[in-house]
């Protein structure tokens, strides 16, 4: 109950993108979603199989879960990559200042000696 309340108050913080489009495309093939169609209609002779049947109106929770630690995961390795780069900038940078520093020590003669 804790998590369909959550789920209500979070649907006032959707995106417009996710109000319009709720439901996320299947990667399943048409042969599959028909299967697990099927297999969702049969009647559960397992306890556990009855009681997941209580948890069907959950599913749209986990599709959201789970897109969000998809972007999450995502995220992070947008963010490595973006510190990576920023590592390979400032060890540019560092050569170029330095290389700059050298040229400027550099006598104006040609032959100093």
């Amino acid at each position: 109950q804790r998590i369909l309340r959550l789920a209500e108050m979070c649907r006032r913080l959707e995106t417009e993108e996710e109000k319009v489009l709720p439901f996320y495309p299947s990667s399943l093939a048409e042969w599959e979603q028909e299967k697990a169609r099927r297999v969702l209609e049969e009647t559960a002779s397992e306890p556990l199989a009855r009681v997941m049947k209580d948890y069907v109106g959950l599913e749209r929770f986990w599709q959201r879960f789970n897109k969000a630690k998809l972007e999450e995961k995502g995220m992070e390795r947008a963010r490595a990559a973006l510190a990576d780069r920023n590592q390979d900038l400032r060890r540019l940078l560092q050569q170029y200042l330095a290389g700059a520093t050298v040229n400027q020590k550099v006598p104006k003669d040609l032959h100093p000696l």
